[in-house]
């Protein structure tokens, strides 16, 4: 069963995200800010971490920094989940070793293909 962290601050995505994909058989850890999926990230090592950006104490963009430079994590992907909709915010997702960028509001019937695409 492929694992994955959801990582967002926003209680009603973080809900809907959760049920849709424990629904199509994943397993799925949360945590509401960078700082606690960091924590996380000590004991488990997902396939995916779908990342918000915009979030309290460590932002999105650092949280993907600190899982790059961590060797175990480094094959992880990340997803970024983000209403930061900016060429340019895209692009600095990707540039720090984002899979992929998907902008909030988004479908969840989408995201679910593109998390399928990029486990397979």
């Amino acid at each position: 069963m492929k694992k994955i962290l959801i990582v967002d601050d926003e209680p009603n995505i973080v809900m809907s995200l959760e049920y849709a994909l424990q629904k199509n058989g994943f397993e799925v850890f949360v945590a509401r800010d960078g700082q606690e999926a960091l924590d996380i990230l000590k004991k488990k090592v997902p396939d995916l971490v779908l990342l918000d950006i915009m979030m309290p104490n460590v932002d999105g963009y650092e949280t993907l920094q600190r899982i790059k430079e961590n060797e175990k994590l480094a094959a992880v992907k990340v997803l970024f989940l983000s209403a930061k909709n900016k060429p340019a915010d895209i692009e600095k997702g990707l540039q720090l070793g984002a899979a992929g960028y998907v902008t909030k509001p988004f479908s969840l019937k989408k995201m679910i293909t593109e998390i399928n695409e990029l486990l397979s």
